[in-house]
């Protein structure tokens, strides 16, 4: 992250005219049903990650890390309810502690070990001093009075926050990204022999990553011309885009607003191809092993793209990987590389992964 560029979800960050909150999961309310109060205690690991799909299931490396370091030790999240909820379902995180952004945290008991996976600081990791931790791991931030290693602007958000992880003995890398074994998924793709949906998920939460809804139409109508099964997912508020896509079309059926974060997250499992824009979604495939393409714009793929299993994953990008500034993730205009990004190039990749049989793809795990 550029000096020049606010902490995400800070005060200042909000007001350089960023996105107004973390974005919500299709369908899910803000706070899980049933849930309980938690109050973070002396033997707990609190971890600070309070930002959106993809940045949660990027740190699940990290995560993992955590876990090995202090294995007897409950971890709380502090992040967003429903993002959350998902990681303690897959068995990540024990507790979620709901925190829509940085800010102030609810009661906390001394002596916890604390986490930075949210920012470089410094306003994350006051967030956390509050809690008075015996311990924080965090990178260096000396205006917070913290050190530790050295933030890295060009580096990968999995690396990122693996090194800062592994540099307080947690060994975690790339490949803990898995939601599932890499071969358990081929082998389910080979049974399924074909027959799973496309899913298409056309939205992002910032316009400059909207690819024109004109172009997602001829892609999946061309799709379900082919024969396929084609999803639309989305939120409530995508509708409208989902109507768009799906009208009209034999064989696409429209799921916007259908689906909560678990269940979209089971459909990305079951589905034979993911199409959508740089978005968590896109980490949704990654981590469940299953094909994608990903559109991208502002944001580089060496900084967010697909970190493991190449040959499941394309990604489309017409910038120039040292140009160092690409453009504005969270801009209100669509982005110009990604409006450079063609309908043919889209379904030329799509095609090519919808006819590479599984056992023909090199297994790396």
């Amino acid at each position: 992250m550029p000096t020049d560029v606010p902490e995400p979800y800070t005060s200042a960050w909000l007001a350089a005219g960023r996105q107004g909150g973390v974005p919500s999961a299709p369908g899910e309310p803000a706070v899980p049903a049933g849930g309980t109060p938690v109050t973070p205690g002396p033997d707990d690991v609190l971890v600070l990650r309070a930002l959106g799909l993809g940045d949660a299931l990027t740190g699940v490396a990290a995560l993992r890390g955590i876990r090995r370091r202090y294995p007897d030790r409950r971890l709380v999240l502090a992040g967003p309810a429903v993002t959350g909820q998902l990681l303690r379902d897959l068995g990540f995180v024990d507790e979620v502690l709901p925190l829509p952004g940085l800010v102030p945290l609810p009661e906390c008991r001394p002596g916890s070990v604390a986490v930075n996976l949210h920012g470089r600081g410094p306003a994350s990791h006051r967030l956390l001093q509050q809690a008075q931790p015996e311990r924080l791991i965090a990178y260096a931030a000396p205006e917070a009075g913290h050190a530790g290693p050295d933030w890295r602007a060009d580096e990968h958000e999995v690396d990122r926050w693996c090194r800062v992880v592994r540099q307080a003995g947690g060994e975690c890398s790339r490949e803990d990204l898995r939601l599932r074994p890499r071969a358990a998924a081929d082998a389910e793709r080979r049974h399924r022999d074909g027959t799973g949906p496309i899913l298409v998920h056309p939205g992002a939460a910032s316009t400059s990553r909207h690819w024109p809804v004109e172009r997602w139409r001829e892609v999946t109508a061309a799709l379900a011309a082919d024969g396929h099964r084609v999803l639309i997912t989305g939120s409530a508020a995508e509708a409208g885009l989902g109507h768009a896509l799906s009208t009209g079309l034999a064989g696409v059926e429209d799921h916007t607003g259908g689906h909560g974060l678990s269940e979209l997250s089971a459909t990305v499992r079951d589905a034979a191809l993911v199409l959508s824009a740089d978005t968590g979604v896109a980490h949704l495939a990654t981590g469940w092993c299953v094909p994608s393409v990903v559109l991208f714009g502002p944001v580089p793929p060496a900084r967010w793209g697909p970190a493991i299993d190449p040959d499941l994953h394309t990604v489309l990008w017409h910038g120039d990987p040292d140009a160092g500034t690409w453009g504005d993730p969270h801009g209100d205009t669509l982005d110009a590389l990604l409006e450079k990004v063609s309908v043919t190039e889209v379904l030329e990749a799509a095609r090519t992964h919808l006819h590479t049989d599984p056992v023909q793809r090199e297994d790396p795990s």
